[in-house]
């Protein structure tokens, strides 16, 4: 099978090798060639035909955003990951890339000059290319999921939280979500978005200046009311709590699920334990597996769950595995997950009675 190959980007020459011996050491990659600026850039895709480009923000000349923006132009579906700092500044530009059209990120830690940096890089980068290039070079048409798991769902159930998890391609896809809930939604939205601190605070802030709802990032004791949606703050799990007659968010530290803080799972079982069967969970593009046992407890308790469909995803990880594992309620365009989260939720409140045994069967999107 031919290797991935990868131009890197970067105006350090020190980070130029300490990208190209990560690279060099997967036997599934090849660095195809490295540029210091953005406009060498755009010359060598033209001339080596890389499969994947990491881009630097800041460079002389042409910077990533700039580089970024022909790229789109001159080669649409190339997958191009950012390389950013953990700073106000590199979360701003990192989120701006994302909506111009970045595949995914990867941050620089503080300190390149380590072997635990090294690793970190690594442990981060590597899987990334992997997931974004197996989407342009090896995928080939999905066949259908497994018959739905059949559920018990008890008769007068409503829903009464929306829990939402996504990863790669996560920003932009809540960006065309989270929009479309109408101002009156009866409901709060609890969600996890993989990403470090400053970037959930700063994700927050967009979603909100472009949504009807009130958008926050989560923070411990916060009061679940209706109409509101809370993001999972980074390096914190995010659980939901029953206080009294309410339902408040709570805050750990715990250790990493499925190499994730915060991660999908903790916070889908904290709103199975809580809201039981009056629960709807969307799973959205992403890599890995983070969120399928998240989404067991949920069915299990008699909830509903929901995913994006394969051709609007970025990476179709974790709902690709929500599907396999026979979890998921129905299958959705991203286009469509708005308006399905929101009509599934306003019919359930309306209905009075509903059937005592639910057998899915297939429904519109369920593939």
């Amino acid at each position: 099978m031919p290797r991935i190959r990868v131009l890197i980007v970067d105006d350090s020459i020190v980070i130029r090798k300490i990208l190209s011996d990560i690279l060099s050491s997967d036997s599934a990659l090849e660095v195809a060639a490295t540029a210091c600026d953005g406009r060498i850039a755009l010359a060598k895709v033209a001339q080596f035909h890389p499969d994947l480009v990491t881009l630097d923000i800041e460079m002389p000349v042409m910077n990533g955003l700039e580089t970024l923006a022909e790229l789109r132009k001159l080669h649409p579906k190339l997958p191009a990951i950012m390389f950013s700092t953990l700073t106000e500044r590199g979360a701003a530009a990192t989120l701006d890339a994302l909506a111009g059209g970045a595949s995914d990120y990867v941050t620089k830690p503080s300190d390149t000059d380590t072997a635990g940096a090294m690793a970190a890089i690594r442990a981060e980068l590597i899987p990334k290319i992997k997931a974004l290039c197996s989407r342009t070079t090896t995928k080939s048409p999905s066949s259908p999921p497994p018959g739905v798991v059949p559920v018990r769902r008890p008769a007068h159930r409503r829903i009464e939280i929306v829990t939402i998890g996504s990863s790669t391609g996560g920003p932009n896809a809540l960006a065309e979500v989270l929009p479309r809930i109408p101002k009156d939604f009866p409901v709060p939205i609890v969600l996890v978005q993989h990403m470090p601190p400053i970037f959930t605070r700063l994700l927050a802030d967009r979603l909100a200046a472009s949504s009807q709802i009130p958008i926050h990032e989560g923070s411990a004791d916060a009061v679940l009311c209706p109409g509101h949606a809370w993001i999972a703050p980074g390096n914190f799990h995010m659980t939901v709590k029953r206080v009294g007659a309410g339902r408040h968010l709570q805050l750990n530290q715990n250790p990493p699920e499925n190499s994730c803080r915060p991660a999908v799972d903790v916070l889908f079982r904290s709103v199975a334990d809580v809201y039981g069967a009056d629960t709807l969970a969307v799973v959205m593009t992403g890599m890995g597996s983070d969120g399928v046992n998240g989404v067991r407890s949920i069915r299990e308790k008699g909830g509903e769950v929901i995913v994006q469909d394969e051709a609007s995803s970025v990476v179709w990880g974790m709902p690709g595995l929500v599907c396999a594992s026979g979890q998921a309620d129905g299958v959705y365009a991203l286009n469509q997950l708005g308006q399905e989260i929101t009509r599934r939720v306003l019919q359930s409140r309306a209905r009075r009675v509903a059937p005592a045994a639910d057998t899915p069967g297939p429904e519109p999107g369920l593939r």
